[in-house]
């Protein structure tokens, strides 16, 4: 039949995130499957996209993002992450840091690549590298903290190898890597002359006093790192869809091309309401935030061991797995749908984070949540014993 979807849609699924958030609006149930972050934003950010509007900056804007924001985004690198990058010629504006991510993998990965991922990984991730006829080739991870070898790492690069993804803090293992997991992957990007593809948008939700290390700061690892990142969560403005890549002028200057084809531009006025947050908000916004965070952490977590469902207490991000195995059912889907109906709270079956069997055993939680919303699932959690 000539007319049929394309033989890449093949490989692709609806993402069961957002299978389970449908699922979850069909009982009216509490969404704790999508990381929507119904948190409030800053004030200040919302007044700064409100104003940009009123002054007329709803225009196009250049293709990798308006130059308030690329020089705030530089300027907050070199401060954070430790990374040095010229607003004009090495970052990239996107839609969102899924669509930084797209962008890259469509310009610097060619069908056939093989690219390596931590599993458990998160499943935009793997689509975005089917989407491009990429071939994902995991590396397990060890729980309960997720640890892997170098030994591990180095058995699954091929000849076919062109990039690693590094995700820290991590969706959805909530893994915050260390220095020495991370000169693993330099060891070894350097080695066989490869990509890393770090994704770190939850650069900011850490607990516990870690703090966060960037890839591309470590030692020659600046030239072959594309960085991605964005305030969609930091905000709480998920729906604006702005994120941003950072990375060497020859790289960025391609990752651009694909951002101004997929997308043109990223919305002006929001870019300015991002811009206005990074130049303004002071350092004790993301102390607070990372606090808070941990305490909906804590909350979500004490309820989840009552209730018989081991959780794996993550270390940043917003993301909890919990071990669902006490739960009926013969596979994480099975049993994501029966806690759903017990409770009326939305998780997604730990299949979409693993490649094996092991996904079976997990269902992954968001606590992006309001106090309220949060202490309403907590209960319903602890109300059912497994």
């Amino acid at each position: 039949m000539k007319r049929a979807v394309s033989r890449r849609m093949a490989d692709l699924a609806q993402s069961e995130i957002r299978a389970m958030t449908q699922a979850c609006a069909h009982v009216k149930g509490i969404n704790m499957a999508q990381g929507v972050c119904d948190t409030p934003a800053p004030p200040l950010v919302l007044e700064a996209a409100q104003r940009a509007i009123r002054e007329g900056r709803n225009v196009y804007t250049r293709f990798d993002g308006l130059p308030e924001l690329r020089q705030a985004l530089a300027e907050k690198l070199a401060r954070y992450n430790g990374i040095q990058a010229d607003p004009d010629t090495e970052i990239v504006v996107s839609a969102g840091a899924t669509g930084a991510f797209h962008c890259a993998c469509e310009a610097l990965l060619e069908p056939g690549d093989e690219v390596i991922v931590f599993e458990p990984f998160y499943q935009y991730h793997v689509s975005a590298l089917l989407a491009v006829e990429a071939v994902p080739v995991t590396v397990r991870m060890e729980s309960p903290a997720w640890t892997f070898t170098l030994t591990q790492l180095e058995h699954a690069v091929t000849a076919k190898t062109k990039a690693v993804v590094v995700n820290s803090p991590g969706n959805p293992s909530g893994k915050v890597w260390t220095r020495d997991e991370l000169e693993r992957v330099a060891t070894i990007a350097k080695k066989y002359d490869l990509f890393v593809l770090s994704d770190e948008i939850y650069e900011y939700f850490l607990y516990d006093g870690r703090s966060h290390l960037s890839i591309a700061s470590l030692s020659g690892m600046a030239e072959r790192t594309i960085t991605i990142g964005g305030y969609s969560k930091t905000f709480s403005v998920t729906g604006w869809r702005i994120g941003y890549s950072v990375a060497a002028r020859p790289w960025a200057q391609a990752i651009g091309v694909v951002n101004d084809l997929l997308y043109v531009c990223a919305p002006a006025p929001l870019q300015m309401g991002i811009a206005a947050g990074v130049i303004e908000l002071p350092g004790d916004f993301y102390q607070e935030l990372a606090r808070s965070y941990q305490q909906k952490r804590d909350r979500v977590c004490e309820a989840l061991a009552e209730a018989g469902l081991t959780p794996l207490i993550p270390e940043g991000a917003y993301y909890v797995l919990a071990d669902v195995s006490k739960v009926p059912g013969p596979t994480g889907k099975a049993r994501a749908m029966a806690l759903l109906e017990a409770t009326g709270v939305a998780g997604v079956p730990g299949e979409a984070f693993f490649s094996g069997p092991e996904g079976a055993r997990f269902v992954r939680f968001s606590y992006a949540k309001t106090d309220e919303e949060l202490d309403e699932a907590c209960r319903r959690l602890k109300r059912v014993r497994w």
